[in-house]
């Protein structure tokens, strides 16, 4: 299930909220009681790696000849 951080107007703590995709615009109360609160951007982390860059000459090295000079 997703969650989605706010942060609390009044006394400005920030808290997570777990709660179905569909149900991500409702209001969340602060864990202090407070109403006023705001839903902050999250950013997504995504791991893994690059792939590697294909080698010069091996016919995936860029330029009009392979990676080469076509002089």
């Amino acid at each position: 299930m997703p969650r989605y951080d706010y942060r609390c107007r009044t006394c400005g703590d920030t808290f997570e909220v777990s709660r179905p995709m569909a149900r991500s615009s409702d209001p969340a109360a602060c864990p202090a009681g407070h109403a006023d609160t705001v839903k902050l951007l999250s950013t997504v982390a995504v791991g893994g790696t690059a792939p590697a860059p294909a080698s010069k000459g091996a016919g995936g090295g860029g330029g009009c000849c392979g990676g080469g000079c076509c002089g």
